[in-house]
């Protein structure tokens, strides 16, 4: 009898343990179907286009923004391969060159070779399109590849709007210019003469300084239209970058003098090696950094400029490297936006166009190079950049840049 009991009782809780389990995982099942749900309503509502294939190239999921993108239905590729031989197939023609950016008419990378994501532009002309598109892996819980995920942004219809806005500005920039230069070239030839009165001398010298001002924010804006159409105009030549720094920092060292700032060069880390380089173009770019460290700085504060070879990259890094009055956490990504100024930097009333950080970060970005900062409010703002060594990282052609 004892053992009849004892077997009911196993029975019992055995047939309990098993129903546990069963309700358990008929949980875990819905809770994976509804967040599968969510997942997919997600996917589906996100303004941008989404493609996910496998390590076959077999497309696992294609959103309706990239439908609309592409102009194709996702019954079209979900399911299907896609290699590079099926660019020559036009309706899927601009979806494989998305998917094999090599294959695109133009491809400007934002991001460091192997490493991801992988972020690239791309420009097409037929269909005409402008895109950005960022790649990424798909790796399993234990660590194994499993395929690709792109997020592809259309900036086409901003592009165009971009290439409006600076046709027009090209327009109003030259129409100022010519009547600028004129004036300039008049408070030039009165500056030197000494019948002046001590009055009229310092309006001269007051109308000289303004017009020099003026010039440079109209030349700016000429810069920023030309950048974004893509025709700033880049002439690459090979050049000794210590030489090429050497000329830039000792400008440099003027200025800050005249700014009571002490002006360093770390040579520590300096390599002897030619780069692949636009010297006006690159220069003016440094040229906008090193001046704003120095005007942005304190009295007696210090500007060190650092050039490094970074360790297993074929990149050297530039560093340039203040004490002064920093930057807001909230304002740093919007550092290198055109038009941007700090609110503590446009308290100082030093003379800027806000735009000075945004060529820079063009022109270095044509470059191969990336820029970033660091900064302590009221302690002060390290800017870093990279340059390529090796020519082949330099994007082959010049393309529009996005206004951000």
């Amino acid at each position: 009898m004892t053992w009849i009991l004892i077997s009911i009782i196993i029975t019992l809780t055995a047939a309990g343990i098993i129903f546990w389990q069963r309700s358990r995982l008929l949980r875990a099942n819905l809770e994976v179907k509804t967040a599968s749900g969510r997942l997919q309503t997600l996917i589906a509502d996100l303004p941008d286009g989404i493609i996910a294939y496998d390590n076959n190239f077999m497309i696992q999921i294609f959103n309706p923004a990239a439908e609309r993108i592409f102009g194709i239905n996702r019954e079209q590729v979900v399911g299907h391969t896609f290699g590079p031989e099926r660019a020559q197939e036009l309706p899927f023609r601009l979806l494989t060159q998305t998917i094999f950016p090599s294959l695109s008419p133009l491809v400007v990378p934002r991001s460091e070779p192997g490493v991801f994501p992988q972020i690239v532009d791309l420009s097409f002309t037929d269909p005409k399109r402008e895109l950005t598109v960022s790649t990424d892996k798909i790796v399993s819980p234990a660590g194994e590849a499993l395929g690709f995920i792109k997020l592809v942004k259309d900036k086409t219809r901003e592009a165009e709007l971009l290439r409006s806005k600076s046709e027009f500005i090209t327009i109003a920039a030259h129409q100022l210019r010519t009547p600028l230069t004129t004036i300039h070239w008049v408070f030039e030839g009165l500056n030197g003469k000494e019948k002046l009165e001590a009055e009229d001398r310092e309006l001269v010298a007051s109308g000289l300084l303004n017009s020099v001002k003026l010039l440079k924010i109209v030349n700016d804006l000429l810069d920023v239209s030309r950048i974004e159409e893509g025709k700033f105009g880049y002439d690459f030549e090979q050049v000794n970058i210590i030489d090429f720094l050497s000329g830039i920092l000792t400008n440099a060292e003027a200025m800050a003098k005249k700014y009571e700032v002490k002006f360093y060069s770390d040579r520590s880390g300096e390599t002897a090696v030619n780069l692949t380089i636009d010297a006006n173009r690159l220069g003016l770019a440094i040229s906008n950094l090193v001046d704003n460290a120095i005007k942005y700085n304190v009295k007696n504060g210090s500007v060190t400029v650092k050039l490094e070879r970074l360790p297993d990259k074929p990149y050297l890094q530039i560093s340039i490297k203040d004490t002064g009055i920093g930057i807001p956490p909230e304002d740093m990504p919007k550092l290198f936006t055109r038009f941007f100024r700090t609110e503590n930097a446009a308290k100082m009333e030093i003379e800027g166009s806000g735009l000075g950080l945004y060529i820079a970060k063009n022109i270095i970005n044509r470059h191969g190079g990336t820029i970033w900062a660091e900064s302590i409010l009221g302690r002060g703002t390290t800017v870093y950049f990279t340059l390529p060594i090796e020519p082949k990282l330099i994007p082959q052609k010049e393309a529009p840049a996005f206004s951000e």
